[in-house]
């Protein structure tokens, strides 16, 4: 293949493994059963953590070491921006559409919440891809294939990603074809990510570090605020626990092994 199409086929699989992911939705009976979401919520609460510390927080830290000493500020900064944005947009966006609750407050629902945070977390992803990329056309040689193997190692982890979002959707939204559209919808801007990447690879890398945690704190906002606490309210039995750490394990094996 030449180079043009090594850069098409990674930035088109990581999004077809996030769909690939979110068609397992379609497999769930019309009605899951207290103990399964219970499952579904720790298990994408262990997932997100997991994919925060490794894909994000940790590769946050490392393009940070110019930074010397200080390496942790963009890290801790950019976490508590991210949390910082997910509030207010939960302040924000339901007055704009006048989601009122029935006790007059306004909130944004789980289900926005954690579309939000996924699609937060995928930006900086494809931002990586491209910057690769990127590197690769200025480079040239086999970084092509380097490029390629970092778009599959992302692509894989967006498997479970897929899954783990469609799965919380369709109980929220009371629809598979929704879920399924909108888990697609946050893995489609990882595409375009890479296109924005390749072309601003020479000028954004220096703002990876604060890319990456900002989405490192969005995700863990969401899991405090809305997932855990629901995993285990749902099931007396540890369910949302056990999910919570297959989850994460899940994660941080695909992480680690596929870098």
């Amino acid at each position: 293949m030449g180079n043009i199409e090594i850069t098409i086929l990674g930035a088109c699989f990581i999004f077809f493994m996030t769909c690939l992911g979110a068609s397992l939705v379609f497999f769930f009976k019309n009605e899951v059963s207290q103990k399964i979401y219970s499952l579904c919520l720790g298990f994408a609460s262990g997932l997100m953590v997991a994919a925060s510390i490794w894909s994000l927080i940790l590769p946050s830290l490392e393009r940070a070491e110019s930074w010397g000493t200080w390496s942790f500020v963009p890290v801790a900064v950019g976490i508590i921006l991210g949390v910082g944005f997910l509030i207010l947009l939960d302040l924000i966006l339901p007055k704009i559409f006048n989601k009122r609750k029935k006790d007059g407050s306004y909130h944004l629902s789980k289900s926005s919440k954690l579309f939000l945070a996924v699609t937060l977390h995928n930006i900086p992803e494809g931002l990586a891809v491209g910057l690769a990329y990127g590197s690769a056309f200025l480079m040239g040689g086999n970084a092509f294939y380097s490029a390629l193997m970092l778009a599959i190692g992302i692509g894989v982890q967006n498997f479970p990603e897929g899954t783990a979002l469609a799965l919380p959707l369709k109980e929220s939204l009371k629809s598979k074809k929704k879920a399924f559209l909108l888990s697609c919808l946050s893995g489609a801007v990882e595409p375009v990510m890479v296109v924005i990447g390749i072309i601003l690879s020479t000028s954004i890398e220096g703002l990876m570090p604060w890319f990456l945690s900002f989405s490192a704190g969005a995700m863990l906002y969401v899991v405090c605020e809305e997932l855990l606490p629901d995993s285990q309210i749902a099931s007396k039995h540890h369910i949302g626990t056990w999910g919570f750490i297959i989850g994460f394990v899940i994660m941080m094996i695909f992480d680690v092994a596929l870098g």
